[in-house]
C-alpha cells in the first residue's frame, strides 16, 4: 500500500474518482479488491437490488447474475471454470466439485481443525 490517494475510473459512467489511502487501507484488511464504480454508481447498483435477491447490499440472498464471473482455472482439477468475484491472485480458486470437499474439513463443527488441542477440564 502506497499510502497516497489514488485517482480510479468508474467501470459505469467513465468518471474519476479518488481512492483515499484510508479506504485502500480499509479495502486490504479485509482482502477486497479496488473498487470498480464510484460511490454513486455503487449506490445507484445497490438500490437497483443487483448486489442480492433481498433488496441489495448485503442481503442474505445471493445472485450469481450481477455479470461479475470471472472465468479463471480451477487449482483443484485444472479445469475452466467461472467465479462470481474477482480473485485476488494470492489464494487458489476452485471449481464448485473441487470446493466443496474442502469446506467440510474445516471451521464451525467439522472433522479435523483443533481435535484434540485447547481441551479446558
Amino acid at each position: 500500500m502506497s499510502g497516497e490517494d489514488l485517482l480510479l475510473r468508474c467501470s459505469d459512467c467513465g468518471q474519476e474518482f479518488v481512492f483515499t489511502a484510508a479506504e485502500q487501507q480499509f479495502f486490504q484488511e479485509r482482502g477486497y479488491s479496488s473498487p470498480k464504480r464510484c460511490k454513486s454508481c455503487r449506490q445507484a447498483k445497490q438500490s437497483a437490488g443487483s448486489y442480492g435477491q433481498q433488496g441489495g447490499g448485503r442481503a442474505t440472498g445471493y445472485s450469481s447474475s450481477t455479470g461479475t464471473e470471472t472465468t479463471v482455472v480451477c487449482a483443484g482439477c485444472g479445469q475452466t471454470t467461472t467465479v462470481p468475484f474477482e480473485p485476488r491472485g494470492d489464494r487458489p480458486v476452485y471449481c464448485k466439485n473441487c470446493y466443496k470437499p474442502k469446506q467440510g474439513g474445516r471451521g464451525r463443527g467439522g472433522s479435523g481443525g483443533n481435535r484434540g488441542r485447547d481441551r479446558r477440564y
